[in-house]
């Protein structure tokens, strides 16, 4: 493969794609994505492209382009161009194979962006002879000529008889022929030198900004809150000044470096995706080098300055899911921290609400088994009363590979809520302890049972003891949990203490 001079190569992985042996025919497109799921909404650039605003170089994420055409290559040294690549391309990262002869040198190239509109074409008309016909009260009249200026609206043409100013919404100008430099479509063109000239494959690649995906699920809950459904789809923004038609779509799962301007605020990419390996319906995942490539076995049209949503995969049924109860009185937040453990406040700013979560687990016993990509997860339920389906709740998932956890937050509860008294302190300073003295109450005004896990940040120091007679789970050395089951219109207190010794 022939690199240009000065071709950025993102990584051995990345120019291993653009030379796979299943893109000799047509497009293929991978994605990457650094996207923050939980706010990245591509209407904003599709409404800012509609506006004229240009904001393609903040869309978060990139696009690797391969292509294969058959063109005209002049024998000896010539110069070929090559139309309808996208809008937004690096030219420092193009390569360029010619299938045909891989003896073809490419000597220089350059990308020619300079598109067709009507300022740029009275620009480059100034000076030129032109011809205007102007709307008046007594009916259109012909102006003929010389272009002085063309800005802020207005014509200043220069006649024999003097110069006229026109306002250029109100006049219909008619010039020569296209001037040089301007093209109607994104270019690129090579000088090259071939010893055989004729119709030749060539096939080049290309990475351009204005592309990126994003991945959503949608989740419901049955009546019981004990099986789920969950769906999901890629949603594909393209701004990059290009349609691809009968692409081949892949996506990149992993933290791909590059490297951005000093100052940028730019993320590495980060590809989302997921996969039904084997499915005709989604994704096919494998692995890629240190990332996961997720391949589409079908092709796809992708619209010009358009989102549109692509199954990852075929929607999955039964999964058994597990609604929690969570409640954490204590607050942390003391606006910057720094204050000493010793401090009796300290942490003392509780709340009252207990937080609704529903989990489940990424296994194959739970009919998934899947690597999910971080993305926003959607939680509706089917009211029974009329069948409809309700939305209770959202969150953001982080990466989540196969036979882990997905904990999805939905809100707080409406009738169960909770209390946190701190009921003694005491400071032993020569000792170097501190003993704390906690009530905790959970009052359930549902009518039925709910089981709610109080989760207890021990948050002093790391050395501590726990006197209590509730039944507890030490989750890690700071946390631990009391599971409390509260019966109907009902009130379940707890108490323990903790001593820390530093």
């Amino acid at each position: 493969m022939r690199i240009f001079a000065n071709t950025v190569i993102l990584s051995a992985s990345l120019m291993a794609l653009a030379a796979a042996p299943g893109d000799d025919s047509g497009v293929s497109l991978t994605v990457y994505s650094s996207a923050d799921p939980a706010g990245f909404d591509p209407r904003q650039f599709l409404e800012q492209q509609q506006s004229g605003w240009d904001m393609v170089m903040g869309v978060p994420g990139f696009g690797l382009v391969r292509e294969t055409r058959s063109v005209d290559v002049p024998k000896g040294v010539g110069e070929i161009a090559f139309t309808d690549v996208a809008a937004f391309i690096d030219p420092t990262t193009v390569s360029f194979n010619d299938l045909t002869d891989p003896t073809t040198a490419v000597l220089d190239q350059r990308f020619e962006f300079d598109l067709v509109s009507a300022d740029k074409l009275l620009e480059r008309y100034v000076d030129q002879p032109v011809r205007a016909m102007v709307d008046i009260e007594g009916g259109p009249i012909q102006l003929s000529g010389t272009l002085l200026a063309a800005r802020g609206g207005m014509l200043v043409i220069q006649r024999d008889t003097g110069v006229d100013l026109v306002a250029q919404d109100q006049a219909t100008v008619t010039l020569g022929a296209l001037p040089g430099g301007l093209r109607t479509r994104p270019t690129l063109l090579w000088n090259l030198q071939s010893a055989a000239g004729g119709k030749h494959e060539v096939r080049i690649g290309y990475q351009t900004s204005g592309l990126t995906w994003r991945s959503d699920y949608n989740v419901t809950l049955d009546a019981t809150n004990t099986k789920a459904d969950l769906s999901a789809w890629v949603t594909l923004l393209n701004v990059c000044g290009r349609a691809f038609e009968d692409a081949k779509l892949k996506l990149i799962a992993g933290d791909v470096q590059r490297v951005q301007p000093r100052g940028g605020t730019m993320r590495a990419p980060r590809a989302m995706a997921m996969d039904k390996a084997g499915s005709p319906e989604g994704f096919q995942e494998k692995t890629f080098g240190e990332y996961h490539l997720y391949t589409l076995p079908r092709s796809v049209d992708i619209p010009q300055n358009a989102s549109q949503q692509i199954a990852l995969f075929p929607s999955v049924s039964g999964i058994p899911v597990e609604k929690l109860l969570v409640y954490e009185g204590a607050s942390m937040d003391w606006g910057g921290g720094g204050q000493p453990i010793d401090v009796r406040e300290f942490g003392q700013f509780g709340n009252s609400k207990v937080d609704v979560y529903v989990r489940l687990k990424n296994d194959k016993a739970s009919n998934l088994g899947m690597p999910l990509p971080a993305g926003k997860m959607r939680v509706f339920q089917r009211d029974e009363a009329d069948g409809s389906l309700e939305f209770i709740g959202e969150d953001v998932i982080g990466h989540t590979p196969r036979d882990e956890k997905v904990l999805i937050r939905l809100g707080s509860a409406f009738d169960v809520v909770g209390e946190r008294k701190q009921t003694d302190f005491r400071v032993d300073r020569a000792r170097r302890q501190i003993n704390e003295f906690f009530t905790i109450e959970i009052r359930n005004r549902k009518d039925a049972p709910v089981t709610v896990l109080v989760r207890e940040r021990l948050y002093r120091w790391s050395n501590w003891k726990i006197s209590t007679q509730a039944r507890y789970e030490k989750v890690n050395a700071g946390t631990i949990e009391f599971p409390v089951d509260v019966a109907p219109n009902a009130v379940q207190t707890i108490s323990y203490s903790v001593e820390y010794t530093w």
